[in-house]
């Protein structure tokens, strides 16, 4: 078969309280596929962040987001294996400029879930009928050692590369899909302890659960997610780190993120092109419930308001500008405001 080409680009401009105002072409990427033939076909994407990449420098990324090969066996089940992207969430998984409002992903998808999350792995995927569809895969677990107070999970990923599986996980999603509504119920849970200098403790096991929705009707569209992650044996977790480092990382037992967003059309009808303004309210707690003995940064949890508009010359263009504030739970710490623009698009 013909290979398939798309992609999708974002560039930012971004203004943090007390900051310099900075820009940065924050990804660039490119996705490949090709078909085998009808029941054999291979999906790919690359991806370059922050415009290059200097040797060891964190000057920026290439990462391979995407790479797996389909074998189709039946509506109701087929095959998939390779690197595959977690399936939790609205974003981690439709993550390209025109498909979300505001500049920057959103917290929740970026500090409780985190985005691009992805991992060599194997599993299934398969069309219920009457609307329900769903995946499920093996992957490798999550490296506690990475685990923090201030981003949770997120540096735990392994992201395929030498990945250890000696502590596999299992995720998968359940969506049901009818006119405007989108809904899924998705989740992660897997042990996380490999990297560890073995001690007498329980082994950290993780466990992600999220619900999500999204209803387009007429002019307007509502979207909202909750997200939980619990982290069994934090308390112990936090010991063995501390010894390995001097350090306790005050990892949490429970982080909870949640947001509720809502989309207008405020262009005429009469317009070729579309403008929509958003407003979306986000809790993004990472010391949510701590282990005992341990008391939460207050700091750390947080909320925020973020308005904006998104203007769409073309359907797979989106021109964005938000403004965020942050709030959190500390008498002395204020949370940033941010104002950001950007420009993205697919195709």
């Amino acid at each position: 078969g013909i290979p398939t080409l798309s992609g999708y680009m974002e560039v930012h401009l971004n203004k943090e309280q007390d900051l310099p105002t900075q820009t940065d072409l924050h990804r660039f990427v490119l996705m490949v596929g090709h078909s085998f033939s009808e029941r054999l076909k291979f999906w790919s994407e690359v991806e370059i962040e922050h415009a290059l990449v200097e040797g060891a420098e964190e000057s920026g990324e290439v990462a391979i987001e995407q790479a797996f090969i389909d074998l189709m066996l039946h509506r109701r089940f087929n095959l998939r294996a390779g690197m595959v992207l977690i399936p939790v969430g609205i974003v981690n998984e439709r993550r390209e400029p025109p498909t979300f409002q505001g500049v920057e992903r959103t917290f929740v998808d970026s500090v409780i879930v985190p985005t691009t999350w992805r991992d060599t792995g194997i599993g299934a995927f398969g069309d219920l009928g009457r609307g329900f569809s769903y995946r499920v895969y093996a992957v490798p677990g999550l490296d506690a050692t990475g685990f923090t107070a201030e981003e949770g999970i997120a540096d735990g990923r392994q992201q395929g590369g030498h990945a250890d599986a000696s502590d596999p996980a299992v995720t998968g999603r359940l969506e049901y899909r009818n006119a405007g509504l989108t809904a899924g119920s998705s989740f992660w849970t897997g042990g996380s302890g490999f990297g560890l200098i073995r001690l007498d403790i329980e082994t950290p096991r993780v466990t992600v659960g999220s619900l999500d929705a999204r209803y387009r009707r007429g002019r307007h569209e509502l979207r909202g997610q909750w997200s939980v992650v619990n982290i069994g044996g934090a308390g112990d977790l936090n010991r063995a780190l501390q010894l390995q480092s001097g350090n306790s990382p005050n990892i949490a037992s429970r982080l909870l993120g949640a947001y509720g967003e809502l989309a207008t059309r405020i262009s005429p009808d009469s317009w070729a092109h579309e403008v929509i303004a958003f407003g979306r309210y986000e809790l993004f707690d990472t010391q949510n419930k701590m282990p005992e003995g341990f008391l939460p940064i207050q700091e750390l949890q947080r909320s925020a308001v973020v308005v904006g508009a998104t203007y769409f010359p073309d359907p797979d263009v989106a021109f964005k500008f938000d403004v965020s504030r942050e709030r959190n739970k500390s008498e002395g710490v204020r949370g940033p405001w941010r104002v950001n623009f950007g420009v993205g698009w697919w195709f």
